[in-house]
């Protein structure tokens, strides 16, 4: 089975372009946080990923049109990967997420300015807000 669901925050607005066999295709990246502290020891230790990803048809003009650098998306897709010979006959191998669906995680008035760096807004990390009319206790916070 081949299927990948990350979620993360765009590092810059996602790229169109057509292809030569008239194929729209939208491609940008995405940090990953990993979950994992950073070491005092280590100032450069990475502790996110960025997963390079690549949509098609409605789903590109989708993310186009509503997402940009610093967003929150969720993305459901699988991991294809690819080579090329680059202009050095060198070849170069790839490794990309197809995502087939993207999903916007956070409400625009929660959205984290379009700078990823400096301060950083708080994060609303829900997904939905819950009705004060549920009674009912929920197995979540």
């Amino acid at each position: 089975m081949n299927q990948v669901c990350l979620v993360g925050r765009l590092t810059r607005d996602p790229e169109v372009r057509e292809t030569p066999n008239g194929v729209i295709v939208g491609s940008f990246t995405i940090a990953v946080d990993r979950g994992v502290k950073k070491d005092e020891n280590n100032p450069d230790q990475v502790t996110a990923d960025f997963p390079g990803i690549k949509v098609f048809g409605k789903t590109c003009a989708i993310v186009e049109k509503y997402f940009h650098k610093g967003n929150r998306i969720g993305i459901v897709g699988r991991i294809q990967t690819g080579k090329y010979q680059n202009q050095n006959g060198q070849t170069v191998y790839t490794t990309d997420v197809i995502a087939d669906r993207v999903e916007f995680v956070e409400s625009k008035g929660t959205a984290q300015p379009n700078n990823l760096s400096g301060n950083v807004a708080p994060r609303n990390d829900s997904f939905m807000n819950i009705p004060e009319e549920v009674n009912e206790e929920l197995p979540f916070e």
